[in-house]
């Protein structure tokens, strides 16, 4: 394994030593948060980097005196046997500098706009669309996110033909945007008198939610149009004109908003949505590495583009991305995906650490 950039580790601890000056030196209020912010970022790693010279350091000692011809057989015995574990502990640390050195998708701070889709399988599609949402609230809820709803359709026989949502939170979108794709289901509907298995799919895309500043949007590109918002089966759910739907006219993009009684309050939340699109969409474009990370957010909800499948008669999950099968279905069904995540996450990382070695 190649060393450890030591000049990178002197730079972030010569910055941690100097924000923490700035910190105390009495600064305007806007300028303290946003150093305060960057020292508590910082800490994990800068005790990992003095966890690690450490035990290096003790490493050597310990190389020094086994070298030693002075050094008595019993003193080199001990020091030999003291020495794998010290390594050991230099290697995991070692592991967690690298990770911490590999650059950051700029967006991973941020919160996400989640979007499920029925696909394949009409009405059973729907309701398997509906757990999905479900369980990502139950995760969320776990994390100590926040899930808002911005707009929701519901099925004929219910569950979810199309539902999207803000997901606020700490980290939101470095976790959730791994759960973009095709998810497929395998198991009986309650309607099949046969007791015969059926597939369906529904499509998950996780945008980064995008401020003003990440991305300009003219208003003479927009049209947008107001409407009564609409409930069940089409009818009106109320008298006044509070729904909103956003045209970006030069892409294309349609976005729509209905579930606040504020005309105001869902052109704000359509905005948003219309944001993270057209931010999402550039960077795809741009970006050929990104793009192909995408793996067709929204795509066409066809069963051959699955990337996790729901087996219910088997109990099982299975992750086709990094062939990780779970025999734990229910448990995830009540939003328990850390696993699953977590395995991605790390997958993710080994990727970047290979490509970080090749270059």
């Amino acid at each position: 394994m190649v060393s450890l950039p030591q000049h990178r580790l002197d730079a972030l601890l010569s910055r941690h030593a100097m924000v923490e000056r700035e910190l105390g030196s009495g600064l305007a209020t806007d300028a303290y948060v946003k150093l305060s912010r960057e020292f508590a970022e910082l800490g994990p790693v800068i005790e990992t980097i003095k966890s690690y010279r450490a035990v290096s350091a003790e490493i050597a000692d310990l190389d020094a005196l086994i070298a030693d011809p002075s050094t008595d057989t019993e003193m080199r015995k001990l020091a030999e046997a003291e020495k794998p574990a010290l390594q050991q502990r230099q290697e995991k640390l070692e592991l967690q500098i690298r990770l911490a050195l590999i650059p950051k998708d700029a967006m991973d701070d941020h919160d996400a706009i989640l979007e499920i889709r029925a696909g394949t399988g009409g009405d059973e599609a729907a309701l398997f669309a509906g757990d999905l949402f479900r369980m990502y609230e139950r995760y969320a809820a776990k994390q100590g996110w926040k899930t808002e709803v911005l707009s929701m359709s519901e099925g004929t026989k219910g569950g979810l033909k199309e539902v999207v949502a803000e997901v606020h939170g700490r980290g939101v979108f470095a976790k959730m945007k791994f759960e973009s794709g095709v998810h497929r289901v395998q198991r009986v509907p309650d309607t099949e008198a046969s007791g015969r298995i059926h597939t369906s799919a529904a499509t998950v895309a996780v945008l980064p939610e995008v401020e003003d500043v990440d991305i300009k949007i003219n208003d003479d590109d927009l049209k947008i149009d107001t409407m009564r918002a609409q409930g069940a089966g089409g009818q009106h759910v109320n008298k006044t004109e509070s729904a909103i739907r956003i045209t970006h006219l030069p892409s294309g993009i349609v976005v729509a908003v209905q579930e606040d009684r504020s005309q105001h309050k869902n052109r704000a939340k359509a905005m948003k949505m219309l944001r993270a699109k057209l931010y999402d969409a550039q960077r795809s474009k741009l970006d050929a590495e990104r793009a192909a990370d995408r793996r067709g957010q929204i795509g066409s909800g066809d069963r051959s583009e699955r990337i996790r499948t729901y087996n219910f008669p088997q109990g099982r999950v299975t992750d086709h991305r990094i062939n990780l099968t779970l025999y734990k279905l229910p448990q995830v069904m009540e939003g328990d995906v850390d696993e699953l995540i977590d395995a991605l996450v790390t997958e993710h990382q080994a990727e970047l650490l290979a490509a970080e070695g090749a270059t």
